[in-house]
């Protein structure tokens, strides 16, 4: 490292040059922006106390230390996760528009794919996204995540055949995709449960994370009939002690796809994530109610990619 990095403005600077890339690694591997945040605060307390004649690649430091405090983090999350009220589904975040006309990146932090990476061991999930997603070789993830370069090819192979059979296949591009969330938003809001059922995939899959919080479905729905009657079930009605007049909806960029926000006067009331198929139905849908998730959105914090 350079003498001016050894200074304290320096050693600010080079982390701040990597804060982005931490975030990205921390809530891929999270699903929340506050458990990222305070993996991204621990790595800097780690590298501002680290010997930095020691460290040759800050970047390839910095990513290990952010990945291994992921790791502790996940685990324990994983053991509270299983008592968790109802589906579990990650803490949605606004995307700037040229996060969603990245087909790579978008699909990384889709809601979609955060779902799948969910049932990744741990280890296999910090392994899949330092490869699939940051680009990083085998060698450095085998330094980062403690494990022989052998052993990491394994997981990731395992990791990347169990993503493939699960993720969505869907190749539907951004103004697509805007459309078909119009026209889902159009028939919800209509309240005809054929047009609505029109709007909606055979075999749509409904997920609503409410963590006992709100009122939300305990278990996923499954079917286009039963789904458009729980949607048609709840639009119209008040919601969390706000009427429905006293609601707004907005469009907005959501974990790299567009998606919509309903409002109350005071704050956030639910986000909605579409996933749509190339014949424009909605294959599934994801709706974040838990007050804990909307923080972000309520503060409109975009997502560092």
């Amino acid at each position: 490292m350079t003498e001016a990095s050894g200074t304290a403005e320096g050693i600010e600077a080079v982390f701040e040059g990597h804060r982005k890339l931490l975030f990205a690694v921390a809530y891929r591997m999270l699903g929340t922006s506050a458990d990222a945040e305070d993996t991204v605060q621990d790595a800097w307390l780690r590298w501002s106390a680290a010997d930095r004649s020691e460290i040759g690649d800050p970047r390839a430091f910095l990513v290990r230390i952010t990945t291994n405090l992921a790791l502790d983090r996940l685990r324990s999350a994983r053991a509270q996760r299983e008592t968790y009220v109802g589906p579990w589904l990650p803490e949605p975040m606004l995307t700037t528009p040229d996060v969603a006309e990245d087909a790579e990146l978008s699909e990384s932090v889709s809601m979609a794919m955060m779902v799948v990476l969910e049932t990744l061991s741990p280890l296999e999930r910090a392994v899949f996204l330092l490869k699939e997603v940051f680009g990083f070789p085998y060698g450095e993830i085998a330094e980062a995540v403690d494990r022989s370069e052998t052993a990491v090819r394994q997981l990731g192979t395992r990791a990347r055949k169990h993503v493939e059979a699960r993720r969505p296949r869907f190749e539907t591009d951004r103004r697509e995709r805007r459309a078909a969330t119009e026209r889902f938003l159009d028939a919800a809001m209509g309240g005809d449960i054929n047009v609505l059922m029109e709007a909606l995939a055979p075999d749509v899959v409904l997920w609503t994370d409410g963590g006992g919080k709100v009122r939300a479905a305990r278990r996923t729905i499954h079917g286009a009939a039963k789904v458009a009657r729980w949607l048609l079930a709840v639009m119209g009605q008040p919601y969390q002690g706000v009427r429905p007049e006293e609601m707004r909806m907005r469009r907005a960029e959501i974990n790299g796809v567009p998606g919509l926000v309903l409002e109350g006067p005071d704050a956030p009331i639910t986000t909605i994530t579409l996933d749509i198929r190339d014949d424009g139905r909605v294959a599934s849908i994801q709706l974040v109610a838990n007050p804990d998730k909307l923080r972000a959105i309520s503060t409109n914090s975009h997502l560092p990619m």
